[in-house]
């Protein structure tokens, strides 16, 4: 499989500012492109294809006003108008939105290189258009007898500079365990497993809130347009970088240790793209990024040989006795624990959500579907009258989905 590997790089002036120079005409040619492309389909409901654009990027480079494209690499340029086209296709196919223009503050600074446009050898990486080497900081090796076959330089918004290596590398599955584990999801407790265990919430936003609000304090006292008001957006942006790399670091630490552990991990489809609307919420569930938590769980899990199961978003996995099965009418979330009424099992709510979704997401690996949700308040919860399991083929999509969260 192809898995990509990035390190961190101290560019010289010149370098700087021949990457900076690769920046804006990739972003040139993009918006470009993707104008004449919007413009055919609307005066004359007319696709233009990639070889089109192609042909229009070389007709560009001859024009007076446009001559400085062909000052930098021309595979950047290209690899831009490739993935304009994979922009394309995926819209047509319904599984994006129609591409955007990028914008010189807001877009992520970043070029392609294939094969031809580079040169690795030694542990050294030289691009094109480049004398020297890059000063790459490899922080960790690259798998042996691999070669990259792309090379993706980029700028974050702190200044910071990257480049991710795309080598083709094979991946050994872990050892074979029996453990398995329900996850619910929450903010006091990030995650509480069906073992009882708790993880604390890191909560790594709000420790740095105190900065953050004080540094966008005073950007908001500079001029427009100023160098000082330049300095003061990088202090705030380099606070928002640091809370992103300390929460990625501790989700990775923390999905690396699951994917270990067990063989299979049953996890909540939840529709955390609607949860911030809540307002008194919105904050604490951006920053617990339980998104990004499943993201790695997915790939990882496929890396390493395990299963991971996504039960119904609507599954009553608080309501649910984990013991007797007994579903109850009414649970408000300020509620952590509760009695049940059928067996008088004293439940915490985390933990027994946790036991309720791995017992569901064993009921699905047996057979092959998604839960789907009870409508009575009495009986078990994933059987019928012989205590089989009640399941549909397809989990369809929701706009609005119940989130479980503890304050």
């Amino acid at each position: 499989m192809k898995r990509g590997f990035k390190f961190r790089f101290y560019p010289t002036p010149e370098q700087a500012a021949e990457l900076a120079r690769t920046f804006g005409c990739v972003r040139k040619v993009f918006n470009m492109a993707l104008d004449a492309r919007s413009r055919a389909w609307t005066l004359e409901h007319r696709r233009v294809s990639y070889v089109e654009t192609s042909a229009m990027l070389t007709e560009w480079k001859r024009t007076e006003e446009l001559d400085f494209l062909a000052q930098v690499s021309s595979v950047p340029l290209q690899q831009s108008l490739r993935h304009l086209q994979t922009a394309y296709t995926a819209f047509f196919d319904k599984r994006a939105r129609h591409p955007r223009f990028k914008s010189k503050k807001r877009s992520r600074d970043s070029a392609e290189y294939t094969r031809s446009a580079f040169r690795f050898h030694n542990g050294e990486l030289t691009l094109a258009k480049m004398r020297e080497p890059l000063a790459v900081v490899w922080s960790r090796p690259l798998p042996e007898d691999t070669e990259p076959s792309t090379v993706t330089v980029s700028r974050d918004r702190a200044g910071r500079w990257f480049v991710s290596l795309l080598v083709e590398s094979a991946v050994s599955p872990g050892p074979a365990t029996d453990a398995t584990v329900g996850l619910d999801a929450g903010l006091t407790s990030l995650l509480t497993l069906s073992t009882g265990e708790k993880i604390t919430n890191p909560k790594f936003e709000r420790k740095d809130r105190a900065r953050l609000g004080q540094a966008q304090r005073e950007l908001s006292r500079k001029a427009q347009n100023s160098r000082n008001r330049e300095k003061a957006r990088l202090k705030v942006t380099r606070i928002h970088a640091r809370i992103t790399d300390r929460r990625r670091d501790f989700l990775h630490k923390l999905t690396t240790r699951l994917v270990r552990e067990n063989q299979t991990i049953v996890i909540e489809d939840l529709t955390v793209r609607s949860l911030p609307g809540n307002r008194t919420l919105a904050r604490a569930i951006s920053d617990a990024s339980w998104t990004e938590l499943r993201s790695l769980l997915e790939y990882k899990c496929a890396w390493y040989g395990r299963e991971l199961i996504a039960i119904d978003r609507f599954f009553p996995s608080s309501r649910t006795c984990s013991t007797c099965g007994l579903i109850h009418d009414e649970l408000p979330l300020s509620v952590r624990r509760w009695t049940c009424a059928g067996c008088g099992t004293q439940h915490d709510r985390d933990h027994n959500a946790a036991k309720t979704i791995l017992a569901a997401g064993l009921a699905v690996s047996a057979c092959g579907a998604g839960v789907r949700p009870q409508r009575s308040s009495s009986g078990r919860a994933v059987g019928d009258e012989a205590g089989s399991v009640v399941v549909r083929t397809t989990a369809g999509p929701s706009p609005r989905g119940e989130a479980e969260v503890n304050r």
